[in-house]
């Protein structure tokens, strides 16, 4: 049967599955990233779990993979197929593509950044399937964004296309991992509301979905930190599709998990700010955890398509 091999690596878990020729999920897996044991540690990992999966696929299928596709956060030169920096893994300049081809003897492989490749799963298969213009944002640890457009993502001219998180909305607030004050992801993350809740709370375990969970008992704290959050998302996004004029907003990420606790004022306060700008339809995530999986199965099977056409 043929089939990709599909990987999505985190901060602290990695991801993957080998995905047949309709997209299904033939045989999944996970391990640790291993982070803490250094940045070559992480890619020896990669490797040795890529080499396993296309045992697998052998043993399994018959065949080895086709192809394969590498999501991974931080900064990603996708044409080039580095992965230039990435702060919570440590490393720079890894030819990550390359190693990974080799490891696979010789086999095409497509490098992406995290979020972007998500975003193409959700926007084809997705909460987005079959709009012509999305804006994907999960908000998680921090904030980034995809930029769809006709079934593809937008990396930009240097690949910092969609990085929403760090739009002020909020001059002279939080300072912020990138050297600015006040930007997106230090006041509507989901580690951002876990920050405010704890401290709001008095609990210092408390985090996000906690906060959530006493929005709906009705706590005023947590409403206060709730609505603040709320507002700083509504002024990023009413900047995102005023620049952007996307059809579907599609929101994911670890506060979207709140359902409508989080999408009912969301939605208010956006139309509440926008005045000439469409509103698009604000849409959960429908692919989970398993959206960058499926991206980096579709970055791996575009190959393919490619390699057919030429």
């Amino acid at each position: 049967m043929r089939h990709v091999i599909a990987l999505d690596v985190g901060g602290t878990g990695m991801k993957a599955a080998l995905v047949g020729e309709d997209g299904t999920l033939l045989h999944e897996a996970r391990r640790p990233t291993g982070r803490e044991r250094g940045p070559e540690a992480v890619v020896a990992t990669i490797l040795g779990f890529a080499a396993d999966l296309r045992d697998h696929g052998i043993r399994e299928y018959g065949e080895p993979a086709a192809a394969a596709g590498v999501a991974v956060p931080g900064i990603v030169d996708d044409t080039a197929g580095i992965a230039v920096y990435a702060a919570n893994l440590g490393w720079r300049d890894v030819p990550l593509r390359a190693l990974v081809s080799e490891r696979l003897g010789g086999i095409p492989v497509a490098l992406g950044h995290d979020v972007r490749t998500g975003g193409l799963a959700e926007g084809r298969i997705g909460a987005g399937n079959g709009a012509d213009r999305f804006f994907f944002l999960p908000l998680g640890t921090g904030i980034a964004g995809a930029i769809g457009i006709d079934g593809r993502i937008e990396a930009g001219a240097h690949g910092y296309a969609g990085e929403i998180g760090h739009i002020v909305v909020r001059p002279g607030g939080p300072l912020c991992g990138c050297g600015q004050r006040g930007c997106l992801e230090t006041l509507a993350s989901a580690s951002a509301v876990s920050r405010a809740w704890a401290a709001a709370s008095g609990d210092p375990d408390a985090d996000a979905a906690d906060c959530a969970k006493a929005v709906e008992s009705g706590d005023p704290r947590a409403l206060a930190v709730w609505r603040e959050a709320i507002d700083a998302l509504a002024d990023g996004l009413v900047t995102g599709l005023t620049l952007l004029d996307p059809r579907v907003l599609i929101i994911g990420g670890g506060l979207a998990e709140a359902g409508d606790t989080l999408f009912g004022p969301l939605r208010a306060a956006v139309e509440e700010r926008i005045t000439f700008q469409k509103l698009p339809l604000i849409v959960p995530a429908a692919l989970g955890d398993t959206a960058g999986c499926l991206g980096a199965g579709l970055l791996a099977w575009d190959l393919l398509s490619v390699e057919v056409t030429a």
